[in-house]
């Protein structure tokens, strides 16, 4: 062997293997030339084996550094010492530009000449290296030439960033499968899984509310520019289930997925039919009350489903698999998939999924058994993180189907409340549905935004003899007026008010009829331009890319700095110093929720006492409605005990008997809810100790510069964590606000129960005495059980935040400070190229 092979074994430590290396005929020159399944005979156990490559690894790269010094005799005479160095070093070089001509042949088709202005030097080297493949690039740029340009929604600046985007997500791909191939150790797991969760995605909701022929289903296709994506337009129809809209990343099809309630669901619906027929002495002059009366919206759905036939037949004969065989989905509990070619094709096959009456020509409608549908749009940017979801006005009487409106409603970002323009300060439907989910909204959500929309802004009535700009000034005085209207009743309001300021409420008038003809556009006509940009700044809000590649960043800092371990005694000063650091960041943020916890049981202490003074007052609000007749008043009771205290009418305001029993619990803690967790401004949860948490490491960075990378990684990793806290936060409140009225309905199911059993004469009597009895003998203890259960879900809520915080800040540190691998590879090209995206990104958005 030769002298120079055994001088580095004998450095390395690895001088054991100094008989084997010599047996199998490895020297200088072989060397370098050793490939993975060489160096697995040469040294079988895996920490010798990593150290080793590691050590050779840097070996290279001091090499190819020394040949780049030498002038041109030197490298020739290196060549002759060390044939393989050099051919390893051109292997090397290939494999890069290789990388290059691939990256540049995939961003190519986004966008070639924003990639050949942002990265010359890569096509200038792919180009000089691989000829053919310059050459078959040019011949796609010509061919694109040839075929018409597709237009840009979002202009150069939306591209920029998807390249950007879609660049590092390679790269991030990249090292991701170079790391799988090393030997697993806790900071290659910790890598790997570092990289996974950099693809976050959080959807924006915006819920489209508004009554029958108010122009819902019109100004969605409209905002979306595709005037028969939805089905709309027949006089006798309306929208009867909750459609979602997105976007269609995926092809260019479009494609709807329809969701089912289950077959158990429908045959306890279905089996409800033989009580509908009964006469209990009283139900006769029940008859008239169509509005309130369930018999005739289960009449609706049985004669959508089979015809009218369904007379006649039994619960089992319903149910028969036969009756359901264009939907075999349904029976088999699986999403029904419709992908189609256009947005018309697409319109025609989900209507009788969606929409109640209309077309005589279909037989069968499947909306009653449907949960929701899902129709995904190709070429929409904007909704790319978008979702618009046409909902129904106050729920549904489906159990699984009220469960996901509360839910959707919980998590909108934005809804937009429609209405006709000629009566939308008086719209009483509006306003009420508005109302009603005022609290979902608030402190039991997370919008941001309210938009009152008035439709129809082009239609005057009867107007004749004017001239074009008559016409235009009476349309834009009339629209104006509108909006002061609108704004006026918004501010009367309180119930709404309470939750949301007047900055979160804003009023547009438009016409989706003038936008989709785009014919005589005037601007003042129609402000659904004016919607579009909102769902664009919605969307960009998201800021994915940033979170991404700031995230990428992060990460190959900390790769490349494992790799590069300098010094071990500053690292160690470091880590000290950044626990002591989270330890006294942890201690401010205990301090705060505890004295937020103290003040939360404080005001719901008040609110038991006011509860169980006030339960006389509440009972007779519940059981003797307002303005409703007795007939009416029995099947609102009846409706209400069958379905766990809640009736929902077909038309107008949900009534929840369990809503109003924990109406002044709710009430106490509303103020100081809305203060711990707001939705508008920049402040955050807890009085915004999650946001202004810091581990102060850019300071660090100057003092320490050998731990630099590392310290660049906990600051990325730092602001991704403090969202990740925002997001739990944001979803456990929304539990820990619900508790209070859902504890209530659970302690008030037993008396339910027991009223729903009665029948014939008296029924309506015995109903309010048996809840009447219920909340007096349990009024000491439901509502002291209610808070309990709040306070739990907000101390829960409150450890999960600081045990997340805690471990995973502390995991960070350790093993980007502390941990020692000699497996980890370099990445330092990768590290380079990420942190130009990362500089640009930030010059784009600046």
């Amino acid at each position: 062997m030769d002298t120079f092979l055994r001088d580095k074994l004998n450095q390395w430590g690895l001088n054991e293997f100094i008989k084997k290396f010599e047996d199998e005929g490895v020297d200088k020159e072989s060397l370098y030339c050793l490939e993975d399944k060489d160096i697995l005979i040469l040294i079988p156990k895996v920490g010798q084996r990593a150290r080793f490559k590691k050590k050779l690894r840097m070996l290279k790269e001091e090499e190819s550094k020394r040949n780049g010094e030498l002038g041109p005799k030197a490298r020739q005479q290196q060549e002759k010492d060390a044939p393989g160095l050099s051919k390893s070093k051109e292997v090397s070089n290939e494999t890069v530009e290789l990388k290059h001509v691939q990256l540049l042949l995939y961003i190519s088709s986004l966008g070639y000449f924003f990639f050949f202005v942002f990265y010359p030097q890569v096509v200038s080297s792919a180009s000089n290296i691989y000829g053919k493949r310059k050459s078959e690039i040019e011949l796609q740029e010509k061919s694109k030439e040839d075929k018409p340009a597709v237009k840009r929604q979002r202009g150069s600046f939306q591209n920029s960033e998807e390249m950007i985007l879609n660049d590092v997500k390679n790269i991030m791909a990249h090292v991701h499968t170079n790391l799988s191939n090393q030997d697993s150790t806790d900071l290659n797991e910790f890598l790997k899984t570092k990289i996974k969760d950099l693809e976050m995605d959080k959807r924006e909701l915006v819920g489209v509310f508004g009554k029958t022929g108010a122009g819902k289903t019109s100004l969605i296709n409209a905002v979306l520019g595709v005037r028969t994506l939805l089905p709309s337009g027949d006089v006798d129809a309306c929208t009867s289930v909750m459609i979602k809209v997105e976007s269609n990343m995926h092809n260019s099809k479009y494609e709807a997925e329809i969701e089912f309630i289950t077959k158990e669901e429908w045959e306890d619906e279905v089996g409800t039919i033989d009580h509908s027929f009964e006469d209990d002495g009283e139900q006769e002059r029940h008859d008239d009350d169509d509005d309130i009366d369930s018999r005739y919206d289960l009449f609706e759905k049985l004669s959508a489903v089979y015809g009218e036939e369904w007379k006649q037949k039994s619960l089992q004969q319903l149910m028969d698999i036969k009756n359901f065989r264009e939907i075999p989905e349904f029976l088999e509990s699986t999403k029904k998939i419709l992908t189609c070619e256009s947005a018309k094709d697409l319109s025609s096959k989900i209507v009788k999924y969606t929409r109640q009456g209309g077309n005589r020509e279909i037989q069968r409608w499947y909306w009653p058994l449907v949960k929701c549908v899902t129709v995904k749009v190709p070429n929409n940017d904007f909704l790319q993180h978008v979702t618009l979801v046409d909902l129904p006005g106050n729920g549904d009487r489906n159990k699984s189907r009220d469960t996901m409106w509360k839910g959707i409603v919980g998590n909108c970002s934005a809804v937009w409340i429609v209405s006709e323009i000629n009566r939308a300060a008086a719209d009483k439907e509006s306003w009420e549905i508005l109302k009603s989910a005022s609290s979902l909204l608030g402190n039991g959500g997370e919008c941001r935004h309210i938009h009152f929309i008035c439709t129809k802004s082009d239609v005057l009535g009867d107007v004749h003899d004017n001239s074009a700009a008559d016409l235009q000034a009476l349309i834009l005085k009339r629209n104006m007026k509108a909006k002061l209207a609108v704004n006026k009743e918004f501010n009367k309001i309180t119930m709404v008010k309470k939750y949301f300021s007047e900055g979160c409420f804003r009023v547009f008038t438009v016409s989706s009829m003038e936008f989709l003809k785009r014919k005589h556009l005037n601007p003042e006509n129609t402000e659904i331009p004016e919607l579009q940009d909102f769902l664009k700044n919605l969307n960009d809000c998201h800021s994915e890319t940033l979170n991404y590649v700031s995230g990428a960043y992060g990460i190959l800092s900390l790769i490349q700095g494992a790799s590069m371990r300098k010094a071990a005694g500053v690292n160690k000063v470091v880590s000290k110093h950044l626990q002591r650091k989270l330890n006294s960041q942890l201690v401010g943020i205990r301090k705060e929720m505890g004295m937020i916890y103290a003040t939360f049981g404080k005001c719901l202490d008040e609110g038991v006492e006011i509860s169980k003074n006030s339960c006389d007052q509440i009972l007779k609000s519940i059981l003797h409605l307002a303005r409703k007749s007795g007939s009416a008043q029995y099947n609102i009771m009846k409706n209400a005990v069958k379905n766990g205290g809640i009736h929902i009418p077909k038309k107008g305001k949900e009534i929840n008997f369990n809503m109003k029993l924990s109406a002044s619990l709710n009430k106490s803690i509303d103020e100081e809810f809305r203060k711990t967790f707001p939705v508008e401004g920049n402040c955050g949860p807890f009085n915004g100790v999650i946001n202004t948490f810091s581990l102060d490491t850019e300071r660090l960075q100057e003092k320490y510069k050998d731990a630099e990378l590392q310290l660049i990684f906990l600051k990325t990793e730092e602001e991704k964590l403090k969202k990740k806290l925002n997001k739990i936060t944001r979803d456990g409140k929304k539990k820990v606000y619900i508790s209070l009225t859902k504890t209530v309905e659970e302690i008030m199911q037993e008396c339910y129960r027991e009223a729903a059993q009665f029948q014939g004469k008296n029924t309506l009597q015995n109903i309010r005495e048996t809840i009447k009895r219920h909340v007096n003998n349990n009024k000491d203890t439901m509502f002291a059980k209610a808070k309990d259960v709040m306070m739990e879900k907000l101390m829960k809520l409150m450890v999960d935040i600081l045990g997340v915080l805690e471990k995973e800040m502390m995991e960070s540190i350790e093993l980007s400070v502390e941990a020692e691998d000699d497996s980890i590879p370099d990445v330092s090209t990768a590290l380079s190229m990420v942190k130009q995206r990362w500089v640009q990104l930030h010059s784009i958005n600046s």
